[in-house]
């Protein structure tokens, strides 16, 4: 991503962001049965600290449930590592940027009680929201077509400093540049947060069992996300908690079971 075109990308979060993705019809027709649905296709969203299993549940439940209806997964965290990859790809520096710029984004995610970054490293935080506002709007396209989506993580508005949510704390001060950069990001993720999910699974795991499963994390931020991750209240839409902490065919049983009751048939 070009980071000097980053303004005419984000011009109004208005026009550009949700409100430009395909308009949701009024009802889908599922091909196998002939039935109708009201409304856009379901969307659950999987939720969890780090080692709850989000990815691998996620991969199952669209495997199990496109037998029944169209499902597809879509990846709504960061993307850090793949927006890596490019930058390590520029040519001669490409390297050597990659890895000041991820500790400078890494560093302030730390830390986001403290001012706001510098405007390099607050522009590869915003541009890793890009990215996120860019696979979101994909997800609001395939509930359009009809097409149930199951994504890991969602987006949320309610807490800055990682955790899903804005990058960039917009209360706090900085230069002039990033502390704009930091309302826009912030509007990109209250216009996310404002299309809810189906239902959210919440995947709560201890961080014995977290750390087992993620040994190469810090001990301290999983637990930081375990604190913060039962306040987030994704505007509102269901939350059901399921223990992740279990055998997996335990938990995978237990949330299809869920999803049955919200229309979601494997």
């Amino acid at each position: 991503m070009s980071y000097h075109n980053f303004s005419r990308d984000f011009v109004s979060p208005d026009a550009r962001d949700v409100a430009s993705s395909p308009p949701i019809p009024e009802a889908h027709r599922n091909p196998e049965t002939g039935s109708f649905r009201q409304g856009p296709a379901p969307c659950v969203a999987l939720v969890g600290c780090d080692g709850s299993g989000k990815s691998t549940l996620a991969r199952d439940l669209v495997s199990l449930l496109d037998r029944h209806s169209p499902t597809t997964s879509v990846y709504l965290g960061l993307g850090t590592g793949e927006l890596g990859l490019r930058i390590a790809r520029l040519p001669l520096i490409g390297r050597v940027a990659e890895r000041f710029l991820s500790q400078k984004a890494n560093k302030a995610h730390d830390n986001p009680e403290k001012r706001l970054p510098g405007l390099a490293t607050a522009l590869v935080m915003f541009a890793f929201s890009l990215a996120r506002m860019r696979r979101f709007r994909k997800l609001v396209g395939l509930r359009a077509l009809g097409v149930q989506v199951v994504t890991d993580r969602f987006p949320q508005a309610e807490i800055a400093g990682s955790f899903d949510g804005p990058g960039l704390v917009w209360t706090r001060k900085g230069s002039r540049a990033v502390e704009q950069l930091a309302r826009w990001e912030h509007s990109l993720y209250e216009h996310m947060a404002a299309i809810r999910p189906t239902l959210v699974i919440r995947l709560n795991v201890d961080v014995d069992t977290a750390m087992n499963r993620k040994p190469d994390h810090k001990r301290a931020l999983l637990e930081k996300k375990m604190g913060v991750i039962p306040k987030l209240t994704f505007g509102g839409a269901p939350i059901v908690d399921v223990d992740a902490s279990r055998p997996y065919n335990e938990v995978l049983d237990t949330v299809l079971g869920v999803l049955g009751r919200y229309g979601m048939t494997a």
